[in-house]
Protein backbone atom coordinates (compact mmCIF):
# COMPACT_ATOMS: atom_id res chain seq x y z
CA UNK A 1 0.00 0.00 0.00
CA UNK A 2 1.18 3.56 -0.65
CA UNK A 3 2.84 5.20 2.35
CA UNK A 4 3.90 8.71 3.12
CA UNK A 5 7.62 9.24 3.43
CA UNK A 6 7.30 9.86 7.15
CA UNK A 7 6.87 6.08 7.39
CA UNK A 8 10.30 5.50 5.88
CA UNK A 9 11.93 8.15 8.04
CA UNK A 10 10.61 6.31 11.10
CA UNK A 11 11.65 2.89 9.80
CA UNK A 12 15.09 4.27 8.95
CA UNK A 13 15.62 5.80 12.38
CA UNK A 14 14.53 2.57 14.08
CA UNK A 15 16.89 0.56 11.84
CA UNK A 16 19.77 2.49 13.38
CA UNK A 17 18.64 2.35 16.99
CA UNK A 18 15.64 0.38 18.30
CA UNK A 19 13.38 1.08 21.26
CA UNK A 20 12.68 4.70 20.41
CA UNK A 21 9.53 6.58 21.31
CA UNK A 22 7.85 9.10 19.05
CA UNK A 23 9.64 11.85 20.98
CA UNK A 24 12.99 10.06 20.59
CA UNK A 25 12.39 9.72 16.84
CA UNK A 26 11.61 13.42 16.56
CA UNK A 27 14.86 14.33 18.37
CA UNK A 28 16.82 11.87 16.20
CA UNK A 29 15.40 13.47 13.05
CA UNK A 30 16.30 16.95 14.27
CA UNK A 31 19.92 15.97 14.88
CA UNK A 32 20.45 13.95 11.70
CA UNK A 33 18.27 13.97 8.58
CA UNK A 34 16.65 17.21 9.71
CA UNK A 35 19.54 19.08 8.10
CA UNK A 36 18.28 18.09 4.65
CA UNK A 37 14.81 16.60 5.17
CA UNK A 38 11.87 18.62 6.49
CA UNK A 39 9.66 16.29 8.48
CA UNK A 40 6.14 16.95 9.74
CA UNK A 41 6.48 16.09 13.43
CA UNK A 42 2.71 15.99 13.83
CA UNK A 43 2.72 12.94 11.55
CA UNK A 44 5.17 10.88 13.60
CA UNK A 45 2.76 9.60 16.27
CA UNK A 46 -0.16 8.63 13.98
CA UNK A 47 2.30 7.09 11.51
CA UNK A 48 3.90 5.05 14.31
CA UNK A 49 0.47 3.68 15.23
CA UNK A 50 -0.23 2.82 11.59
CA UNK A 51 3.13 1.07 11.21
CA UNK A 52 2.43 -0.91 14.39
CA UNK A 53 -0.99 -1.91 13.06
CA UNK A 54 0.69 -3.18 9.88
CA UNK A 55 3.26 -5.15 11.85
CA UNK A 56 6.21 -3.10 10.60
CA UNK A 57 7.14 -1.85 14.07
CA UNK A 58 6.36 -3.33 17.45
CA UNK A 59 6.22 -1.86 20.96
CA UNK A 60 9.60 -2.88 22.32
CA UNK A 61 8.93 -2.23 25.99
CA UNK A 62 5.52 -2.06 27.64
CA UNK A 63 4.75 1.31 29.12
CA UNK A 64 4.27 0.47 32.81
CA UNK A 65 3.24 4.02 33.56
CA UNK A 66 1.36 6.65 31.53
CA UNK A 67 4.33 8.94 32.15
CA UNK A 68 6.77 6.57 30.45
CA UNK A 69 7.20 6.91 26.70
CA UNK A 70 6.36 3.86 24.64
CA UNK A 71 9.35 2.65 22.67
CA UNK A 72 9.13 0.96 19.27
CA UNK A 73 11.46 -1.34 17.36
CA UNK A 74 11.66 -2.50 13.78
CA UNK A 75 10.24 -5.91 12.86
CA UNK A 76 11.63 -8.15 10.11
CA UNK A 77 8.73 -7.06 7.91
CA UNK A 78 9.55 -3.44 8.66
CA UNK A 79 13.17 -3.94 7.60
CA UNK A 80 12.03 -5.57 4.35
CA UNK A 81 9.68 -2.63 3.73
CA UNK A 82 12.52 -0.15 4.35
CA UNK A 83 14.89 -2.03 2.03
CA UNK A 84 12.26 -2.22 -0.72
CA UNK A 85 11.77 1.55 -0.51
CA UNK A 86 15.52 2.21 -0.53
CA UNK A 87 15.78 0.26 -3.78
CA UNK A 88 13.18 2.36 -5.62
CA UNK A 89 14.24 5.42 -7.69
CA UNK A 90 14.30 8.58 -5.60
CA UNK A 91 12.04 11.55 -6.26
CA UNK A 92 13.12 15.02 -5.15
CA UNK A 93 10.19 17.39 -4.84
CA UNK A 94 10.57 20.77 -6.59
CA UNK A 95 12.23 23.12 -4.07
CA UNK A 96 10.48 26.22 -2.73
CA UNK A 97 13.29 28.69 -2.11
CA UNK A 98 12.08 32.17 -1.17
CA UNK A 99 15.58 33.60 -1.40
CA UNK A 100 15.86 32.58 -5.05
CA UNK A 101 12.32 33.78 -5.74
CA UNK A 102 13.14 37.25 -4.39
CA UNK A 103 16.46 37.33 -6.19
CA UNK A 104 14.78 36.40 -9.47
CA UNK A 105 12.49 39.44 -9.19
CA UNK A 106 15.22 41.57 -7.60
CA UNK A 107 15.22 44.12 -10.43
CA UNK A 108 12.07 45.61 -8.90
CA UNK A 109 13.54 46.00 -5.41
CA UNK A 110 15.10 49.14 -3.99
CA UNK A 111 18.91 49.42 -4.29
CA UNK A 112 20.68 47.36 -1.68
CA UNK A 113 17.82 44.93 -1.03
CA UNK A 114 19.29 42.05 -3.02
CA UNK A 115 22.70 42.72 -1.47
CA UNK A 116 21.19 42.48 2.01
CA UNK A 117 19.51 39.18 1.13
CA UNK A 118 22.72 37.68 -0.24
CA UNK A 119 24.68 38.81 2.83
CA UNK A 120 22.04 37.24 5.06
CA UNK A 121 22.30 34.01 3.08
CA UNK A 122 26.09 34.13 3.35
CA UNK A 123 25.87 34.41 7.11
CA UNK A 124 23.50 31.46 7.34
CA UNK A 125 25.65 29.34 5.04
CA UNK A 126 28.81 30.16 6.98
CA UNK A 127 27.08 29.17 10.23
CA UNK A 128 25.81 25.96 8.66
CA UNK A 129 29.27 25.13 7.31
CA UNK A 130 30.79 25.65 10.75
CA UNK A 131 28.17 23.33 12.26
CA UNK A 132 28.78 20.61 9.66
CA UNK A 133 32.55 20.83 10.12
CA UNK A 134 32.06 20.37 13.87
CA UNK A 135 29.89 17.32 13.20
CA UNK A 136 32.54 15.96 10.84
CA UNK A 137 35.27 16.37 13.44
CA UNK A 138 33.13 14.71 16.12
CA UNK A 139 32.21 11.84 13.78
CA UNK A 140 35.87 10.92 13.31
CA UNK A 141 36.31 10.29 17.04
CA UNK A 142 36.92 6.57 17.76
CA UNK A 143 34.05 6.48 20.27
CA UNK A 144 31.50 7.42 17.59
CA UNK A 145 32.20 4.59 15.12
CA UNK A 146 29.00 2.99 13.79
CA UNK A 147 28.36 0.64 10.84
CA UNK A 148 26.02 3.27 9.37
CA UNK A 149 28.69 5.96 9.62
CA UNK A 150 30.20 5.73 6.09
CA UNK A 151 26.79 6.59 4.66
CA UNK A 152 26.32 9.41 7.16
CA UNK A 153 29.71 10.81 6.19
CA UNK A 154 28.87 10.69 2.47
CA UNK A 155 25.68 12.65 3.21
CA UNK A 156 27.62 15.13 5.31
CA UNK A 157 30.40 15.56 2.73
CA UNK A 158 27.84 16.49 0.06
CA UNK A 159 26.30 19.05 2.41
CA UNK A 160 29.74 20.55 3.09
CA UNK A 161 30.60 20.67 -0.62
CA UNK A 162 27.28 22.29 -1.57
CA UNK A 163 27.52 24.84 1.23
CA UNK A 164 31.09 25.77 0.30
CA UNK A 165 29.98 26.20 -3.31
CA UNK A 166 27.08 28.39 -2.18
CA UNK A 167 29.46 30.58 -0.17
CA UNK A 168 31.74 31.01 -3.19
CA UNK A 169 28.71 31.88 -5.31
CA UNK A 170 27.67 34.42 -2.68
CA UNK A 171 31.04 36.18 -2.88
CA UNK A 172 30.81 36.60 -6.65
CA UNK A 173 27.11 37.55 -6.47
CA UNK A 174 27.86 40.30 -3.96
CA UNK A 175 30.58 41.72 -6.21
CA UNK A 176 28.19 41.77 -9.16
CA UNK A 177 25.31 43.29 -7.19
CA UNK A 178 27.52 46.01 -5.72
CA UNK A 179 28.72 46.85 -9.23
CA UNK A 180 25.14 46.95 -10.53
CA UNK A 181 23.99 49.23 -7.73
CA UNK A 182 26.93 51.54 -8.41
CA UNK A 183 25.77 51.91 -12.02
CA UNK A 184 22.22 52.72 -10.88
CA UNK A 185 23.54 55.31 -8.42
CA UNK A 186 25.36 57.09 -11.26
CA UNK A 187 22.45 56.80 -13.70
CA UNK A 188 19.08 56.39 -11.89
CA UNK A 189 17.22 56.21 -15.23
CA UNK A 190 18.97 52.92 -15.97
CA UNK A 191 16.85 51.36 -13.22
CA UNK A 192 13.60 52.14 -15.06
CA UNK A 193 12.15 49.27 -17.05
CA UNK A 194 8.92 48.33 -18.76
CA UNK A 195 5.96 50.66 -19.42
CA UNK A 196 7.06 53.18 -16.80
CA UNK A 197 10.32 53.79 -18.66
CA UNK A 198 8.46 54.32 -21.95
CA UNK A 199 6.27 57.06 -20.43
CA UNK A 200 9.22 59.06 -19.07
Amino acid sequence: MPRNRTSYVILGILSIEPNKSGYDIRKAVESSVGYFWSESYGQIYPTLKQLAAEGLVVPSKPASSPKLRQGYSLTDAGRVCLRDWLATPFQNDPPRNEFLLKLFFGREAAPGVAIAHVRNLQQKNEQMLATMLQIEAFAHAPSTQNPHQPYWMLTLSLGIALTRAAIEWGKSALEELVSMDAVVAQDPQSAEVGPAAGKA
